[in-house]
């Protein structure tokens, strides 16, 4: 099984090599890894420090490590902190966060480059989020008596590890030295195939999006745009979601006083905004002004990392992607207490069957689905603050998860 593993990590970096010629994607994932040993090298060739070494998937990944980060930075000032993404949507838009010391993407998963990465790095201690099971790396690590963690950790029972062929998967995941899921049912899997290395300790998201609304700050455009009327913010949306978000706010606004949108697309390029903003007659964010606000019924921000401060504004939120991959970030709109809808492709996360329980969240496969419970929670004031109460109480009660992990990380630091 190692070997296939192995052949199989060749054959993707192959792949990813033959993509970059006609990928963007593709393009970036093989630039960035260019003499990635070399400038590792040069980085961290001068520092005495201790390094602990967090590595993230992607952007949502980060989003759920970066609680765990920044407390760390907080508690043990004199520790390095090495960053790493595999994916390019992570590393390019955080490559210049200020909590890390070095930010870098992650040499593929083979023997060498897992060996030649931790003599370069000489990690203290490594951090794994969520969805990370790189074998080479966590032996590695293991072999050199680095303690590895897993945190966020969410585990299914379609996953490899809990199939007929997964006993050698499942091996690998004694590598951590602990491994710290959001839920039950992930530690009932594990614990049923003898793997006891794990706490329940729930998702850091959480933490993150609670941080982010006690220490969020106005925005006079969007204050200025929303004035008296109730505001349907529609976050993270792609072509579908907006689709039926077009076809159902003409609807609202026909059938309900002073309701404005604010959308904020997934994607913010010139050519797709410029798409949006005729499709919704509407103004754009980077060139609104204050007296255009109270004019306009939809804005259009086109400008990256504003979302999770803006549902403050909020009445009622939607947020996309749950007719593709998957539903994005759900807890960042609930902890304003709003209600969240979204779409279909929810099943991963936790909190979209929690808070669909709750009666705080809402899916929706279709536009006529889509215009009744907007339009129920629009003109029903009292239904509607009840379930957006209910959706700040679920995120408040699941906070702690990073308090957790720092306790398994400082004893180790002090023995």
């Amino acid at each position: 099984m190692k070997f296939i593993y192995s052949f199989g990590i060749r054959i993707y970096g192959l792949a990813i090599l033959i993509a970059s010629l006609f990928n963007d994607k593709a393009k970036k994932w093989q630039e960035g890894r260019k003499d990635i040993f070399g400038n590792l090298q040069k980085a961290v060739q001068e520092n005495t420090a201790p390094v602990i070494w967090f590595h993230c998937a992607s952007l949502g990944e980060f989003e759920q490590g970066r609680p765990v980060i920044e407390e760390f930075g907080k508690k043990f000032p004199s520790y390095k902190i090495l960053l790493t993404f595999f994916s390019p949507s992570g590393y390019e838009v955080r490559k210049n966060y200020p909590s890390a010391d070095y930010i870098f993407y992650l040499p593929l998963d083979t023997n060498g480059n897992a060996r030649q990465f931790i003599e370069i790095v000489k990690p203290s201690v490594a951090v794994f989020v969520k969805y990370e099971f790189w074998f080479h790396y966590l032996q590695t690590l293991k072999s050199k008596n680095v303690p590895a963690y897993l945190i966020s950790a969410k585990f299914r029972s379609e996953q490899y590890f809990f199939r007929w062929y997964g006993g050698w998967f499942r091996k690998q995941l004694k590598a951590y030295k602990q491994i710290f899921v959001q839920d039950d049912h992930s530690e009932k899997l594990l614990s049923a195939t003898r793997i006891d290395n794990v706490v329940l300790a729930g998702d850091t998201r959480l933490d993150r999006v609670i941080n982010i609304a006690e220490q969020v700050r106005p925005d006079e455009i969007v204050k200025a745009f929303k004035g008296e009327h109730k505001l349907w913010i529609c976050g993270s949306t792609w072509e579908e979601d907006e689709n039926l978000i077009h076809a159902v706010y003409e609807k609202l606004a026909a059938s309900c006083r002073k309701i404005k949108l604010l959308l904020v697309p997934h994607e913010i390029g010139e050519k797709h905004i410029k798409q949006v903003v005729e499709k919704f007659k509407a103004v754009k964010y980077s060139t609104a002004t204050i007296e255009q606000d109270a004019n306009s019924d939809v804005l259009v921000i086109d400008k990256m990392g504003l979302l999770s401060s803006l549902y403050q504004y909020g009445d009622v939120a939607y947020v996309g992607g749950g007719f593709g991959k998957s539903v994005h970030n759900l807890p960042e709109a609930a902890v304003f207490g709003i209600p969240v809808v979204f779409g279909p492709n929810h099943i991963k996360f936790n909190e979209a069957t929690d808070l669909l329980k709750l009666h705080a969240g809402f899916t929706i496969s279709n536009e006529d689905e889509l215009c009744k419970i907007t339009g129920r929670l629009f003109r029903d004031d009292e239904y509607r603050k009840w379930c957006g109460a209910a959706a700040k109480i679920y995120i408040y009660e699941g906070k702690g998860a990073t308090a957790k992990i720092m306790a398994e990380l400082e004893k180790v630091l002090e023995i």
